[in-house]
């Protein structure tokens, strides 16, 4: 009978006995698939060819096979390292296999005598265990010796994201590890996010198998990456059964061992881990009945073992994880004192300082967060690393022919990453003080949702706060940007009013603008002053979050040489600092006593300024000549939803306002008074219709545009919100109004902020590069979210206004919106009609809430 079959039997490679006469390509495809055909135990007697496949007919004439694993040897690329070095097969296209761990790499000296590299157990009394990679014998061998010393269970936690493969050698396997010519020290990372490592393991042994076929069952592989002496080496591969992938190098002994489990926990290289990532190491924590609040006191710890590749970085981080964890259990590990001693470096970030002001017990989070890195520390201390990369930084900062330089970005992400990575510890153990004690009825996702302000803190950490040098303009780091070159005052209201894009909203005391110099102050005040409009009482409320001043009656702004249109924004905690830092850039222009270039409409000119003001002193004359005048700053992000204690400061400047003079006018600008100034418009329409009633509701305007929904906002993540909040239909029309109402004073500019979110996504399609679609990408993102927090705005003043909003609007997002599940909402945040909101890391409000430009915004499928 005749039967189809796969033959990937180990034995020798068989020539054709017989032939048929066929012609062409075929026929020597035929030749090069019969090469590589291995019949177990030589049982063919014939081959016979045909334009299907080959035909296997046995000595005995019993059995007949159709061989079907022809390889197309085009489908695979082939490379060479270097010039005098052989070409080979690449795996996956593009990499070579390289040994995993090299000899050096053993810092501790201990893959003899315990089987893998760097081998060590934590300072105090947990059963913790880190390593390095081990082979499988070398394995075997760990869990012997785990055995000797006592550990009845075992959990295995490989720490590795990168795919590792593992050859048969002299009755081992060895690992090994495919990276890039350009880098042959460094693992792949971030391969693809729609697969597992292990299924990308699977591939690339199918892959080694095929070249195997077409290289008579060889494969050329790397041990000596330095000097290449007697490189590449040859690795026989007969079938599957000479690679093992990472699950079954360490799922196997569990056979033996029942109490012993294994789990791959991927860990990046540098940063925090995901939410995803805590999600799973919960999840092993839930899984293991000995690690739960209610585990039998009488029985011993499991053991938990760590390894990546050298057993340093990530494996560190595993292991304070657990230190955590086992924390939670048994109460702080007993030590001697000077084993345990903590790092002396104090870390002043900011940041730290802010999260243990707020969440519970801050302190003590703090000190046992670093009492778990000081047990870990033998290999690596995550916050030395933090302070070492600091004190670069700072070095770097100092030193200006750096500034701006590849090498300051470098250590400025290192530093980020570190401190982030210690940031994430901290909130992970509170995580733990809330939630262990329940069994964990939430995930890590979950409770940092219902915890959004967290996330808010992250996005503030940033390098600003270290040490940047006073001399920005004179040293040149930064240049002065004239507003006449970043602002098109397309209202063409500067020839009368002095000032771009000066609007009022009908039938109300709104206004808007751009930023003003201290000429257009006074004729706006005189505006506003005069008989025909007579506001006695005005508030001013300068929305930008970036350095400005006005030099020789010109408003200048601070920008980078290479990119003069993003503005940078500076993180600050307080309005006031933004005052004080104008203040150090006014005294850097007046005391340099030279000529500057500056950039202004035309071109490129050397100014030398002898007058210099900050926004705030232009403010200092005018309050003498209308004392009703007030002033206020408030920093908004461009582009950018509010964070919830700007609409907090907004409605209270309102309130104060109004109730001293119901007939309060309110005046807000911008550097352009396009964006963040008509957002503020819509925020305080919104607020001054609550307090004074709402105008009468048109019906619904036709659209007869294409897709016209997405004109008036009913985006599938919107309506989403709309079904949750009480009265979310008549919510967010009351919105759509307050838009067109503000939107009608700024006709010629075209610009709506909810129409202004379809035709930005649209524009991704038009991009020139994916860093532009991206940032559009973004951009979209950020307009969507808005529009969402000003439906969210609107319902809370419904909501909370029966006790005159004694609730701030972050108290509101905080203790109610985020159990209603809006955080979740907005942490999965997307044009899900369109796309797979899952396929940028945009979508999520940890990535979403960061500072960007245009260089920082990570390529699709990409994380930062």
């Amino acid at each position: 009978m005749g039967t189809s079959a796969s033959a990937t039997s180990q034995a020798a490679p068989l020539a054709p006995t017989h032939q048929a006469d066929h012609q062409g390509n075929s026929m020597a495809e035929h030749r090069r698939s019969l090469q590589s055909v291995n019949i177990r135990n030589s049982k063919a007697k014939s081959i016979i060819t045909n334009k299907v496949a080959p035909v296997v007919i046995t000595n005995n004439c019993r059995e007949e096979f159709q061989i079907h694993d022809k390889i197309q040897s085009s489908n695979y690329s082939m490379g060479r390292i270097s010039d005098l070095l052989p070409e080979h097969y690449l795996v996956l296209g593009e990499f070579f296999m390289i040994q995993d761990v090299y000899n050096r790499a053993d810092v501790l000296n201990t893959t003899k005598s315990h089987g893998a590299p760097n081998f060590r157990k934590v300072k105090g009394n947990y059963p913790l265990f880190g390593m390095g990679q081990p082979s499988l014998n070398g394995f075997k061998q760990v869990l012997q010796r785990l055995q000797i010393d006592g550990c009845e269970e075992v959990i295995f936690i490989c720490v590795r994201e990168e795919p590792v493969v593992f050859f048969r050698s002299d009755g081992d396997f060895i690992p090994y590890t495919p990276r890039r010519r350009e880098n042959l020290h460094e693992n792949l990372h971030d391969l693809d996010r729609e697969l597992s490592a292990e299924q990308i393991e699977l591939s690339i042994r199918k892959e080694l198998c095929d070249f195997a076929k077409l290289s008579e069952n060889m494969f050329y592989v790397y041990n000596d990456i330095e000097h290449f002496k007697d490189e590449p080496q040859q690795v026989q591969i007969l079938s599957e059964e000479d690679i093992h992938v990472t699950e079954e190098v360490y799922k196997r002994p569990l056979f033996t061992q029942p109490l012993h489990r294994y789990y791959r926990l991927p860990l990046p290289m540098e940063g925090a881990p995901l939410e995803e990532t805590f999600d799973s190491f919960v999840n092993i924590l839930r899984e293991t009945p000995n690690l739960s609040v209610m585990r039998d006191s009488s029985r011993p710890l499991p053991a938990l073992l760590f390894s990546c590749q050298v057993g340093v970085g990530r494996t560190n981080l595993g292991l304070i994880l657990g230190a955590l964890v086992l924390h939670h259990l048994q109460g702080a590990s007993k030590s001697p004192r000077e084993e345990m001693q903590r790092s002396e470096h104090k870390l002043d970030f900011q940041v730290i300082q802010l999260l243990i002001s707020r969440l519970p017990k801050g302190q003590q989070l703090l000190d046992e967060v670093d009492d778990a890195i000081a047990m870990c520390s033998e290999m690596h201390n995550i916050k030395d690393a933090v302070y070492e990369n600091k004190l670069k930084l700072e070095g770097i900062g100092k030193d200006f022919q750096f500034q701006g330089s590849s090498t300051k970005g470098y250590f400025k992400q290192r530093t980020l990453q570190s401190l982030e990575r210690y940031v994430y510890l901290l909130v992970f153990n509170a995580y733990l003080h809330d939630q262990y004690s329940q069994a964990f009825p939430l995930s890590f996702s979950q409770w940092m949702c219902m915890n959004a302000w967290i996330y808010r803190l992250l996005a503030s950490m940033d390098t600003s706060e270290l040490s940047a040098p006073a001399n920005l303009i004179t040293s040149g780091i930064r240049v002065l940007v004239s507003s006449e070159f970043i602002t098109t005052d397309l209202l063409s209201t500067a020839k009368e009013m002095k000032v771009a894009n000066f609007r009022r909203v009908s039938k109300m005391a709104l206004y808007g603008m751009g930023q003003p110099n201290s000429e257009a102050i006074t004729v706006v005040m005189s505006y506003l002053t005069d008989q025909r409009r007579g506001h006695s009482t005005i508030l001013w409320l300068n929305l930008q979050e970036e350095l400005a001043l006005e030099a020789n009656g010109q408003m200048f702004t601070p920008r980078e040489p290479g990119c003069l249109e993003q503005p940078i924004p500076v993180c600050v905690q307080h309005p006031q600092q933004l005052q004080e830092m104008e203040l150090a850039l006014k005294q850097d222009v007046l005391g340099c006593e030279k000529w500057l270039e500056v950039i202004t409409e035309q071109d490129k000119q050397m100014r030398m300024f002898r007058s210099c003001h900050t926004i705030e002193e232009l403010f200092v004359h005018q309050k003498i000549i209308h004392p009703g005048l007030s002033y206020q700053r408030i920093p908004l992000s461009d582009c950018c939803a509010p964070k919830e204690e700007v609409f907090d400061q907004l409605l209270e400047a309102m309130k104060s306002s109004l109730a001293e003079d119901p007939t309060c006018a309110f005046i807000f600008n911008c550097h352009d008074g396009r964006d963040r100034t008509t957002a503020a418009m819509v925020i305080a329409t919104l607020t001054l219709w609550h307090i004074n009633g709402f105008p009468e509701c048109e019906e619904d305007e036709i659209v007869s545009v294409p897709d016209a929904k997405y004109t008036k906002g009913e985006f599938e993540v919107v309506m989403q919100v709309v079904r949750v909040l009480p009265d979310g239909h008549c919510v967010k029309r009351e919105v759509d109004a307050a838009l067109d109402v503000v939107s009608e004073t700024m006709t010629p500019m075209h610009y709506h902020l909810r129409e202004i979110i379809i035709s930005t996504y649209r524009q991704i399609k038009m991009a020139k590069s994916e860093a532009d679609a991206q940032w559009l990408r973004l951009r979209s993102l950020q307009y969507l979210e808005r529009y969402i927090y000003l439906i969210l705005f609107n319902c809370y003043l419904h909501l909370e206004k029966k006790d005159s909003w004694r609730r701030s609007f972050s108290q509101w997002m905080y203790q109610v919106a985020a159990r209603a599940g809006i955080y979740a909402i907005l942490n999965h945040l997307g044009f899900s009609e369109f796309e797979n909101p899952d396929d940028s890391p945009m979508t999520r409000l940890r990535f979403r809430w960061l500072p960007h430009s245009i260089q920082s915004i990570p390529m699709r499928g990409e994380l930062i």
